[in-house]
């Protein structure tokens, strides 16, 4: 076993110890399971929420966004930030109603909201789907990490494998106290290796980080700046904010929000967070110190930036403490996906169909659905495929189509109905699978638009379909339900 491979090995073996210690002492029903008994503080509420957002994407698909495509990897700092502004104003409520309602899931939020059990599977099926690809994009993360930070010592594929087992076992033992305690070893490794890696490079090879970009503009003209068309301005603007209105729409957030003890630990990590958002611009200037150092990645191999430089400039022993880093920053995302998409199966599918099961009857085939559900994850991921990118803006494109019936819902007088709820999301997901396997374009669809405004990403199609849609099923519902309600107050007076 070379170097590399024994720091790679020691953090696989840390993050499974701290996942099995962290249930000492506690229970783990449903509630300790899946939202920690609704006793987080501020802390741990950070590291989730931090463990959920910063992951293997962090590591590989930033700094390969930025190597591969330049100036659009921008976004990634952006849509960030402007979430955790909405944060602010939107999780305390969601909050203080799953609070008060002994809320476990996102689907049970909507349940409640619109007095649907529908709604809820459709809320389910919508999450469960888009989970899958970005629990893909952890595994696929991690098997390149070990791969290469492990010199080819052990293939990705057989990483995959041991990854997967180790985040299955300590899910099934402590629930999201595994992942919190998890979280805290990552965050103060990923803190300190990022930005170390982002400023030692560029000097190491630039002289700095001025240095760097004059290099990069005098090799590649453009490269650093927007270009005109394609991933354009308009591209940027749209890009960024779908993914700001999904942020805090994937399953796997709400069960972070639900383990706060009290509104105001939300309210600080909004306040922090864009703060943690800076170490982002450290993982782009290791995408770009790379351009030039290790030229020729194209397609899914641009994810290679990161590991490639630093193989190149790092002895072994330090490469795997670089690859130990990456692989905290996989195991604990994935840990959360696996709990949220087991507990939606088996509190908002299999509830649904069986009335007469109990917490404690939930709570064992939630915790037995974590291998079967890590099982298809691996299949899905062996299958090869996509960049990072690529992986997680699939998944956006899902669960954003949430967004428009979940804001409605906190307004004081809620002007959605449950059959527009549903009718929304419906077609807003069937839009985003047209457009996804015919591959059209705002272009395509619209070639009488402007050059400029032909590059809008084509997910507000599916937004606006899914807004218009919920709005006309609602209003028609409405004057529905008011005109039977017309016909059965005159009917009683006639009787009268």
């Amino acid at each position: 076993m070379n170097v590399a491979l024994l720091f790679i090995a020691a953090a696989a073996l840390l993050a499974l110890g701290v996942g099995f210690l962290a249930r000492r002492g506690k229970d783990m029903d449903l509630e300790q399971w899946t939202v920690g008994g609704r006793g987080f503080g501020a802390l741990f509420v950070f590291l989730l929420m931090a463990g959920e957002i910063y992951t293997t994407f962090t590591f590989l698909g930033g700094s390969g966004f930025a190597y591969g495509k330049g100036a659009p990897a921008y976004y990634i700092l952006c849509y960030g930030t402007l979430a955790y502004v909405i944060s602010y104003f939107m999780l305390p409520p969601i909050w203080r109603y799953a609070k008060e309602n002994g809320l476990y899931s996102q689907s049970d939020f909507f349940v409640r909201k619109y007095a649907s059990s529908t709604l809820g599977v459709v809320v389910s099926l919508v999450g469960i789907v888009a989970l899958v690809p970005y629990l893909v994009l952890q595994l696929k993360g991690l098997g390149i990490i070990v791969e290469i930070a492990g010199y080819g010592a052990i293939s990705s594929t057989l990483a995959i494998w041991i990854g997967t087992a180790i985040v299955a076992a300590y899910v099934m033992v402590s629930g999201v106290h595994g992942s919190a305690w998890t979280s805290v070893a990552k965050d103060a490794m990923i803190l300190v290796i990022v930005v170390f890696l982002g400023l030692y490079l560029p000097y190491r090879y630039y002289g700095g980080l001025g240095p760097m970009f004059e290099a990069i503009e005098q090799a590649k003209p453009g490269f650093t700046a927007l270009p005109p068309h394609g991933e354009s301005l308009w591209w940027f603007a749209s890009t960024v904010l779908l993914t700001a209105l999904g942020f805090y729409m994937w399953p796997h957030t709400f069960g972070s929000i639900y383990t706060a003890k009290e509104a105001r630990v939300i309210r600080k990590n909004a306040i922090v967070l864009p703060l943690y958002q800076l170490i982002l611009l450290f993982v782009f200037f290791v995408g770009f110190a790379a351009t030039l150092q290790v030229p020729g990645l194209s397609g899914p191999d641009i994810d290679l930036a990161l590991f490639k430089l630093s193989a190149k400039t790092f002895d072994p022993w330090f490469v795997g403490v670089i690859g130990a880093t990456g692989v905290l920053t996989a195991l604990v995302p994935g840990s959360m996906i696996l709990m949220t998409a087991a507990t939606l199966l088996a509190n908002n599918l299999y509830r649904v169909a069986d009335a007469s099961a109990d917490d404690a009857r939930v709570s064992r085939l939630a915790k037995l659905l974590v291998p079967v559900l890590a099982l298809i994850a691996v299949g899905f991921t062996l299958r090869g495929g996509q960049t990072i990118v690529a992986l997680l803006l699939m998944g956006y494109s899902l669960v954003t189509q949430l967004f428009p019936a979940l804001v409605l819902s906190l307004a004081r007088r809620n002007i959605a109905t449950r059959e527009g709820a549903v009718a929304g999301i419906l077609a807003g997901v069937a839009t985003v699978v047209v457009v996804g396997l015919t591959g059209v374009s705002m272009k395509s669809l619209f070639p009488w638009l402007p050059a400029a405004v032909q590059d809008i990403n084509v997910g507000i199609i599916a937004l606006a379909v899914n807004f218009v849609v919920l709005i006309g099923v609602s209003l028609a519902t409405r004057l529905a339900a008011e005109g039977a309600s017309t016909i059965s107050s005159r009917a009683r007076h006639t009787q009268h």
